[in-house]
C-alpha cells in the first residue's frame, strides 16, 4: 500500500491509532471509576462485561492491532529520523523539544511493558497478588481482587510510576497527532501543546486516584 511506503502514511497511522489508544484509555477510566461505587459498582460493570464476551474479545483484540502497529511505526520512524538527522526529532521543526518528545520511544515501551503486566495481573489473574473469587451476588469480586493488589504499597507505586510516563507520552502525542494531521500551525502550537499537557495530568490523576484512595484507606473491604 502506498501509505506505509511514504514517511508521512506512516506518520498519519501511528497518530490514528494513537488516538484510538486514547479513547480506549478514556473508556478504560470510566470503567475502573465504577470502583468508587463499591463492590456494587465495579463488580456490576465487570459481570455486564463477562456477559458479552465475543464483543469484549473483538474490541480487545482490535485495540491490540492498534497498539502493534502504533508501536511499530513509532520505533520505525523513530530510527529513521535520528538516522536522517542524528539526534533529533523531526519534529523538533514545529514543536518545541522537551523532555516528552526527546524521550517518546521510552516512555512508550514502559507504557507498553506496564500493560503487559497489567494484563498479566487483572486479566489473566497470573500474579501473585491477585485475588480470584466472587461477591455475595454470585459475580466476579473485581473489588476485592483491585483492593487487595493495590493495598501492595509496591504495587501502587509502579502503577502510578506507569501513569507518569502515560503522562509524558501523551502530553507530546496529543499535540503532535494535531500537527501530522495539517490541523496545528505557528499561532495554535502553544494552545494546543497546554491543551495536550491539562488532558495528559487529568488522565493521570484520574488513573492514580484509584491505587492513591486505596492505600489511604479510603476504599476498602
Amino acid at each position: 500500500m502506498r501509505i506505509l511506503s511514504s514517511s508521512v502514511g506512516r506518520k498519519i497511522l501511528m497518530s490514528i491509532t494513537g488516538q484510538l489508544l486514547i479513547i480506549f484509555i478514556l473508556i478504560h477510566l470510566i470503567g475502573n471509576s465504577t470502583i468508587f461505587f463499591g463492590p456494587n459498582g465495579i463488580n456490576a460493570y465487570a459481570e455486564h462485561l463477562h456477559s458479552l464476551p465475543p464483543l469484549v474479545w473483538a474490541f480487545r483484540l482490535f485495540m491490540l492491532a492498534a497498539i502493534a502497529v502504533h508501536i511499530a511505526y513509532g520505533v520505525t520512524l523513530t530510527l529513521e529520523n535520528k538516522a536522517a538527522n542524528p539526534g533529533a526529532y523531526a519534529v523538533k521543526r514545529n514543536l518545541k523539544a522537551s523532555f516528552a518528545s526527546e524521550n517518546m520511544i521510552w516512555t512508550g515501551l514502559l507504557v507498553l511493558c506496564f500493560i503487559g503486566y497489567h494484563l498479566l495481573q487483572f486479566t489473566i489473574h497470573g500474579t501473585p497478588d491477585v485475588v480470584v473469587g466472587l461477591d455475595s451476588a454470585n459475580r466476579p469480586d473485581v473489588f476485592r481482587m483491585v483492593v487487595t493488589s493495590f493495598g501492595n504499597a509496591l504495587i501502587s507505586l509502579a502503577y502510578m510510576f506507569a501513569m507518569l510516563m502515560l503522562f509524558l507520552h501523551l502530553s507530546h502525542g496529543i499535540p503532535s497527532f494535531l500537527q501530522t494531521m495539517g490541523w496545528n500551525n505557528e499561532k495554535t502550537i502553544p494552545a494546543f501543546g497546554t491543551g495536550g499537557k491539562v488532558i495528559s495530568a487529568i488522565l493521570m490523576l484520574a488513573y492514580i486516584s484509584i491505587p492513591a484512595v486505596i492505600l489511604a484507606g479510603l476504599l476498602k473491604l
